[in-house]
């Protein structure tokens, strides 16, 4: 089919505070771009966050902030039609770390409302982003699940894991992305490869030092260690933590679960592990050389965020904002692989990890770009 317009306009929903939107804005191909249409979170200083940043307009109508579940979906149609989706529904159920709830938790059947924004708008494309550990969770259960609920939507499915770092993102994080484009438009996409990025310097390193974080930036205030903390932390080697560290015992760390990022000090020359939103004492992220913590500007290096990138909130607020985002840059690759895919314009690509699911027939669905009533 043909496509009328190279904008593609863009709707979130648990839109996080921008690293997805930065990516699209970023992203273009073939004179194909992505633009805002509207988004959803229902967190405050996230939100704002959000507008300021990629709306430009800090109290924006197009960024309703709100629990998903009492979404009204009208509200979002006067805010205008979309033809792009993305989605990174919330993962504290399905995660490698912690209890691994699936659909028996709280947030675990929240990817329902994803497939109602499909059903209500059939966007032309959708990207949807999870933990890697989604695909094990309740024995591949859940997973296999959400995507036939996805593909019943007429989505052709292209699933894969991505490990950031070999895409040149500065750290160590693995996501699943779900890219579905609608079974009436005539394009495939397919894994951009991480290849071309191979040469690029992943190293925290020069993350954070190359060039410089400016002086003016935000977000650079400096977490208070205790004594006892840099004590501990000076003791600790670059790349070790608290539990392969040669500790006297007044500074071991004594739990049931010998959890591997607590105190875990960052290895320069190589990419950060996983950075994360939450987390008590010791899951701050530690420098290398000195006995602190990263600052939320340097945890926000390594989540690929320009440093013109301003965090709305409270210093653990911005903390849990970056740590639940999407790296921008690894946002950007997909899109613009999304992008390249329309424009017909060949690039680099892989096999994806797992298996390629075919949209699934469904007469009482109408093509792209219709709506219904939900």
């Amino acid at each position: 089919m043909e496509h009328e317009s190279k904008i593609f306009r863009l709707g979130e929903l648990f839109s996080g505070p921008g690293g997805i939107a930065k990516g699209a804005q970023l992203a273009s191909a073939g004179g194909y771009s992505i633009e805002h249409q509207w988004a959803n979170d229902i967190d405050p200083d996230t939100c704002r966050t959000y507008a300021h940043n990629i709306v430009g307009d800090d109290e924006s109508p197009s960024v309703i902030c709100g629990d998903v579940k009492t979404l009204d979906f009208e509200i979002l149609h006067e805010l205008g039609d979309i033809d792009a989706f993305a989605f990174g529904f919330p993962c504290n159920d399905f995660s490698v770390v912690g209890e691994r709830l699936g659909f028996e938790g709280q947030y675990g059947p929240l990817y329902s409302y994803g497939v109602k924004v499909l059903r209500h708008f059939r966007p032309k494309w959708f990207i949807a982003e999870n933990v890697g550990g989604l695909s094990s969770n309740a024995g591949g259960k859940a997973f296999q699940q959400i995507l036939s609920d996805l593909s019943s939507e007429g989505y052709r499915l292209v699933p894969h894991l991505y490990k950031f770092e070999q895409y040149g993102i500065p750290q160590s994080r693995h996501r699943i992305i779900i890219v579905g484009i609608h079974k009436d438009i005539d394009v495939e996409f397919k894994v951009p490869s991480p290849e071309p990025y191979s040469d690029i310097d992943v190293s925290v390193r020069t993350a954070l030092t190359n060039p410089p974080i400016p002086a003016d930036a935000t977000g650079q205030e400096r977490t208070r260690q205790s004594p006892k903390v840099v004590e501990r932390l000076n003791r600790i080697k670059a790349g070790e933590n608290a539990f392969t560290a040669n500790l006297p015992e007044h500074l071991q760390i004594k739990t049931a679960t010998k959890i591997s990022q607590i105190y875990k000090r960052l290895h320069p020359d190589r990419p950060s592990y996983t950075v994360t939103g939450s987390g008590g004492g010791g899951t701050h992220v530690y420098h290398w050389e000195e006995p602190r913590a990263l600052t939320n500007r340097e945890r926000a290096r390594l989540q690929t965020f320009p440093d013109e990138f301003d965090f709305i909130g409270s210093k653990e607020s911005v903390r849990k904002q970056i740590g639940m985002a999407v790296p921008v840059e690894g946002a950007r690759i997909i899109f613009e692989a999304i992008l390249k895919s329309f424009a017909g314009i060949p690039y680099p690509s892989i096999e994806s990890s797992m298996p390629v699911v075919e949209a699934k027939s469904d007469p009482q669905h109408p093509g792209v770009g219709g709506h219904t009533d939900v």
